[in-house]
């Protein structure tokens, strides 16, 4: 029952951002559906697998940044319009406001926790969509290569 109700809101949560940021009708379900898949892959891997926030992150946005290739060549859109809303539930926002409400608390080591959970969190979700576009690139020389 959790993985539903993960997988729901995540989605939910994800048309929700691709309304406001006025994403093409057309892409609402793929855009709640490349979210709510890199949600649970971020969620799977901490809760079955114990992995860290940056390892579950990192995958997470690997994930996220396939289907979303995915579904831009099918659609025939820009890869962004996918992977800008889908990000919406790995953004570290509780951190973020808990490093500055424990700043603020003049609690630093807190903070400072905090603040490097943002840090990491935010790094593998950079590292993440880098590492898509490498792949991407790799299978797009390699297809080309072998077309020849």
């Amino acid at each position: 029952m959790t993985i539903l109700i993960n997988f729901f809101f995540s989605m939910f949560s994800t048309i929700t951002f691709s309304i406001i940021t006025n994403i093409p009708r057309k892409a609402f379900l793929t855009c709640g559906l490349t979210g709510a898949l890199g949600w649970m892959t971020f969620w799977i891997c901490q809760t079955y697998f114990n992995q860290s926030a940056g390892f579950a992150n990192f995958l997470a946005t690997l994930v996220i940044g396939m289907i979303s290739i995915f579904f831009s060549r099918k659609k025939h859109m820009p890869v962004i319009i996918f992977n800008v809303p889908s990000l919406v539930p790995l953004v570290p926002g509780g951190p973020a406001y808990m490093a500055v409400r424990e700043m603020m608390n003049q609690n630093f080591d807190a903070s400072m926790k905090n603040i490097a959970t943002v840090l990491v969190t935010s790094g593998a979700i950079a590292l993440g969509f880098m590492f898509t576009n490498v792949i991407e690139r790799v299978i797009k020389r390699t297809l080309a290569n072998w077309a020849r």
